[in-house]
This record gives structure tokens, C-alpha cells and sequence, in this order.
């Protein structure tokens, strides 16, 4: 992994770190100690998922924070604030870029069909009974087999253990927070968690997304539920407030703020934070 100079460290993927492009890589969680248990705030540009077989502390993701222990399972998507507070950490790290999966099943969303991705209204970990953790480090291992000796042919192979690692990790999250683990969903849902991603700066409102989607908000509204137990609005707003507190808990001024994520003015953008949080933005940043 590759680092920029910014003020929050952000890892960057090694494409040709094997000599030849490959956008998929493994590591032990305890011999990467300066990638992953980095203990300053720091964010990644990549997926990861980490499958924790010992350690102690937490993990901070955002505004989610995990507490350690065997058979936990972390996942992180491009540009969320991470730090280690944990000591005595093993288990293995999967880190890959969007391509390796999108460009194979020629799907831009293809990422956005697994809960656990961008997920920004539940938890980005959970706890996984022995028997089904075993069976996530069994395919790990398979990757980690298969880059001891690579082949031509091996991100074939590799691509086809990750998709069933996820799918597996999927069904596991679906169950434990009540969702719909189904990846074949409706289309117009992931081509407006995709839209979001992109624009929830700027686009505030239901008729924003529904404009550009062609669209009526009643059918985004009702795929929304369906799929995440949410409606349209509560999901931008929930991606506003989460990406509103990584830019607080990075020492930036409200005026700053406010007026990047496109509000008229603080007082508006300050009743906004309030209504959704029931605190202010000061009162939020003096409590971290």
C-alpha cells in the first residue's frame, strides 16, 4: 500500500506489487502492523474485509466501533476514517479494488449488492459462530494459497473465492441485522445507493435523486424499504450526518462544512445536524 501527505493518512492500493497488475491482495492482520493496526486516523481508497481470529480493543470505522475478539469479521469501504486502539491482533486482511469485481461482471453496482459495503445506517462488522467463521477462513486460505505460487490464470481463480467469500459474508449480515441478503435486487436501488455515494453533497432531497434516475419517488421509496428498511430520505440523511461527522472529528470548521455539503448557510446546516443527531455540531465534536 501506497500513502499521500494529507492530514488523515489514506493507504492507496499496489496494483503491480506482484510485477503484473493484480487488484486483489492478503496479508496476516498481524505482520501488516503499519497498514492495518495503524493507530492514528487513517482511511483506505480500497475494499477490505478482516477476519479476526485473536486480539483485544476496538476498532473505530466512522461512527462504528467494534470491539475485538475471535470471529469477528470488518468491513471497510473506500474513504471511511479508520483507527486500532488493539493489541495481541491475528487474523487475515482482504483488500481489493472495485474493478477486479465490477469489470469481470460488467457492473459498475456490483459492489453495492452486499450489505456490508457502504453501508452507513448499521454496523460495518459482525460476530460469526465458529462453524460459519471457519468455513470464511477456509476460502481465505484458498487465497492465500494461490498467491504463494501465482499463475496466469490466478486472478480467475481468486476472483471466484472472493465472490463466494462475499456472497457467504452476505447471507451471515443479512441474518444478524434483519436484511434482505438477496444480491439480485432491483436495479433502481443500486443505481440510487450508487447516485448517493456521488452526490449526497449536493442533492439533499428525494426529487434530486428521482430527477436524475427517471423515476417516481413512490417506486425509489418502496425499493428503498424493501432492500435496506429505510426510506429514500432517511438514507441520504443518514449518508450526510455520517460523512457531516468524519469531517468533524477531522478538526474542520462548521462554516467549512456547511458550506461544502452545499447549505445555504450554518444556522441551516446546524438545525439539520440537530433535528437528525438531537445535538449540535459543537456539541458533537466537544464529546469525541
Amino acid at each position: 500500500m501506497g500513502t499521500d501527505s494529507s492530514e488523515i493518512k489514506c493507504y492507496h492500493f499496489l496494483s503491480r506489487k506482484y510485477g503484473r497488475e493484480l487488484l486483489l491482495d492478503i496479508g496476516r492482520i498481524e505482520n501488516l502492523k503499519n497498514f492495518v493496526l495503524d493507530t492514528t486516523l487513517h482511511q483506505i481508497s480500497f475494499y477490505e474485509v478482516m477476519l479476526i481470529e485473536k486480539g483485544k480493543g476496538t476498532f473505530s470505522l466512522d461512527e462504528n466501533r467494534t470491539v475485538l475478539g475471535p470471529g469477528t469479521v470488518i468491513f471497510t469501504s473506500p474513504g471511511q476514517v479508520r483507527r486500532w486502539d488493539a493489541r495481541d491482533v491475528e487474523g487475515y486482511t482482504l483488500f481489493f479494488e472495485k474493478d477486479f469485481l465490477n469489470l469481470f461482471f460488467t457492473d459498475d453496482l456490483f459492489l453495492y449488492r452486499f450489505q456490508f459495503f457502504h453501508q452507513y445506517a448499521r454496523p460495518t462488522s459482525m460476530k460469526m459462530p465458529s462453524r460459519e467463521f471457519r468455513r470464511a477462513l477456509d476460502l481465505v486460505r484458498g487465497v492465500e494459497e494461490e498467491f504463494m505460487l501465482l499463475r496466469s490464470d490466478s486472478s480467475h481463480l481468486l476472483r471466484a473465492i472472493l465472490y463466494q467469500l462475499l456472497v457467504l459474508l452476505n447471507r451471515h449480515y443479512a441474518t444478524v441485522y434483519q436484511v434482505e441478503s438477496d444480491t439480485h435486487v432491483h436495479p433502481d436501488f443500486f443505481r440510487f445507493r450508487s447516485l448517493l455515494e456521488k452526490e449526497f453533497m449536493a442533492y439533499h432531497r428525494v426529487t434530486d435523486y428521482t430527477e436524475v434516475l427517471r423515476i417516481s419517488s413512490t417506486h425509489l421509496n418502496k425499493v428503498c424499504r424493501q432492500y435496506s428498511g429505510l426510506t429514500a430520505q432517511q438514507m441520504i440523511h443518514q449518508r450526510l450526518i455520517s460523512s457531516i461527522k468524519r469531517e468533524l472529528r477531522c478538526n474542520r470548521s462548521v462554516k467549512e462544512i456547511a458550506y461544502d455539503f452545499d447549505f445555504s448557510d450554518p444556522s441551516n446546516f446546524n438545525r439539520f445536524f440537530k433535528k437528525i443527531t438531537g445535538t449540535t455540531a459543537q456539541q458533537y465534536r466537544d464529546g469525541l
